[in-house]
């Protein structure tokens, strides 16, 4: 596990008066949508005054949209973001905080993962003083063997490469202060790894452990290779190691093949000994040429994210928003062009 982020908070605040935002990215979970309301609103009920669901469908291909819309007939606190395509989770969030109004502001999974239950705890600690409240998942069974010890290895690794320190076993379920949002809202990178940026913004913090259950319905959309790309994105988007050891590499191997000539030239002027060297010199080209590409590949995966920063497009396109007075609760065309700061 990471760093321990908690700080110890300076003042007491009040929750009564105050409104929470629950910011729910959504791609093909119909199956589970009534239910996670069904779940959500009593828990919203008893513990804060005013609240507001922000619901973003990221382009989901089944019937997530047209429920959304039944549960905002039905509560009209509930609002619904719909993207013009699936732009991913994580730019889903960034819409999210762009959006959301509360005085206190709490990410999740619709899939019931991230219990409803613990938001009142969150609650807790921010009247408590702490800015943010982040669940941190004690227990795991739930989750195969092999994402377990990934998971471990992804936050050991990016700790010891990375200047920011993540805590381990911790998501996007957590509640943030106004503040803290706002501060998200200034971070304009289009390769966005929240959990990173969740940790690099700082401000107080505390956890609250939690057993992650396993989903309610449906099945996660996430997949092996997916986790793998957003490994990458999480180190490369908070490190320079990965292309700084290249240097490292580099200089060694240099080294290495000046003192192996130098034995070659030792050898053969003390003992007369014929060096052909087709074998190992084979070895040594195919060796250098695949470290050659991994640089190379390393290199590409930093202009890559270049090349996205440079071409400025918005993070993300709205085709309709549902429950902003400004729409008239219409679903009028609506396009975002630029994120609010």
């Amino acid at each position: 596990m990471g760093a321990n982020l908690e700080v110890t908070p300076a003042t007491r605040r009040d929750r009564c008066g105050k409104c929470l935002s629950v910011i729910a990215p959504s791609y093909n979970e119909a199956a589970v949508l009534d239910l996670f309301f069904e779940q959500l609103e009593p828990v919203l009920d008893a513990c804060v005054t005013a609240y507001e669901i922000i619901c973003i469908n990221d382009g989901s291909r089944d019937a997530t949209l047209p429920i959304l819309l039944a549960h905002r007939r039905r509560n009209p606190r509930i609002k619904v973001i719909d993207f013009s395509r699936n732009f991913g989770k994580e730019v889903a969030l960034t819409a999210g905080l762009d959006a959301a109004e509360g005085d206190m502001i709490v990410p999740m999974d619709v899939d019931l993962q991230d219990p409803p239950s613990v938001i009142s705890e969150f609650v807790d600690r921010w009247e408590d003083g702490y800015d943010v409240v982040y669940g941190l998942r004690v227990d795991r069974s739930r989750d195969t063997l092999f994402k377990r010890l990934t998971s471990r290895l992804f936050y050991s690794l990016f700790n010891s490469l990375s200047t920011v320190d993540m805590p381990g076993d911790v998501g996007d379920f957590r509640l943030m202060d106004r503040e803290v949002v706002l501060a998200l809202r200034r971070l304009p990178e289009r390769s966005r790894f929240m959990k990173g940026l969740f940790a690099w913004v700082g401000f107080r913090q505390v956890a609250v452990p939690y057993a992650r259950p396993e989903r309610a319905a449906g099945k996660t959309s996430w997949r092996y290779l997916k986790l793998w790309n957003f490994a990458l994105d999480g180190v490369t988007a908070f490190s320079g190691a990965p292309i700084r050891v290249w240097s490292y590499v580099g200089g060694g191997a240099a080294a290495a093949a000046f003192l192996w000539a130098l034995v070659i030239v030792l050898r053969t002027l003390m003992f007369g000994r014929d060096q052909a060297g087709y074998p190992s010199l084979a070895v040594f080209i195919l060796g250098g040429f695949g470290l050659q590409m991994l640089a190379i590949g390393t290199l590409g995966e930093y202009v890559s994210r270049i090349y996205q920063e440079v071409k400025q497009r918005p993070l993300y396109l709205i085709r309709s928003r549902f429950g902003w007075e400004q729409d008239a609760d219409t679903g009028q065309n609506y396009s975002s062009m630029k994120r609010a700061s």
